[in-house]
């Protein structure tokens, strides 16, 4: 009996370890992108403007390249490239909007709403320890619906749509960020790689959803 029980508390003690591993790398992994993605955005302020479907075809390119390569070193090479590209891609409209006092007030409006959404929907999984597994069919079908949404809005540009997929899409990131760190923490997800790369894109969508939200309501979009 008491083998078994230093057996259990071994065994918990190990992966309570390989939490607080996955929790420190993926965080210190998500801040260096953050600020390599602000770099990259920095350096084309002044670039001229993707064009949409080179923007989306190069992102989903990284994307499916980091997952590819999640289990090696080479994951950390395309976890940059995607974040750096993504940085330089919406460069061009951050700049555009820094340059006046309006649309600096909006970029940073979304910044801060971004960082009050992603620091509270974390804070609270960490602190509850919930289990948040049972929204891994919505997100599912949420990814569908949106990539699907995405498609249209480049072929029939809607201004309607625009703002519904920016709800959509502040939803679903949400969800994501509920699902994700549940995830971390009770076990199901031990590659910081992978858990940094989804935490990214969702910090991204919330982003830029509030962005155009707010450029919207302002009549800027």
């Amino acid at each position: 009996m008491n083998d078994l029980n230093f057996t259990t508390v071994t065994r918990g003690q190990e992966s309570a370890l390989a939490v607080n591993k996955v929790l420190k790398n993926t965080y210190m992994l998500l801040g260096l992108t953050l600020a390599f993605s602000a770099f990259t955005a920095m350096l084309s302020f002044n670039a001229p403007a993707l064009s949409p479907w080179i923007f989306l075809i190069g992102a989903y390119g990284f994307l499916f390249a980091t997952h590819a390569l999640a289990n090696s070193p080479w994951g950390l090479v395309t976890t940059f490239g995607f974040t750096g590209f993504i940085g330089y891609g919406i460069g061009p409209m951050i700049g555009a909007l820094l340059s006046t006092s309006a649309g600096s007030e909006m970029v940073m409006t979304a910044l801060g709403g971004t960082a009050f959404i992603f620091f509270g929907l974390s804070g609270w999984v960490l602190v509850s320890r919930r289990d948040f597994s049972f929204l891994r069919g919505f997100i599912a079908a949420g990814c569908l619906v949106l990539i699907a949404a995405i498609i249209i809005s480049l072929i029939w540009p809607m201004p309607a749509l625009q703002l519904a997929m920016s709800v959509a899409f502040m939803l679903f990131s949400s969800a994501i960020i509920l699902y994700q760190t549940s995830e971390i923490i009770n076990g199901g997800e031990r590659n910081y790689i992978l858990a940094t790369i989804t935490l990214y894109v969702s910090i991204y969508n919330i982003f830029m959803s509030l962005l155009h939200l707010l450029m919207a309501f302002s009549g800027d979009d």
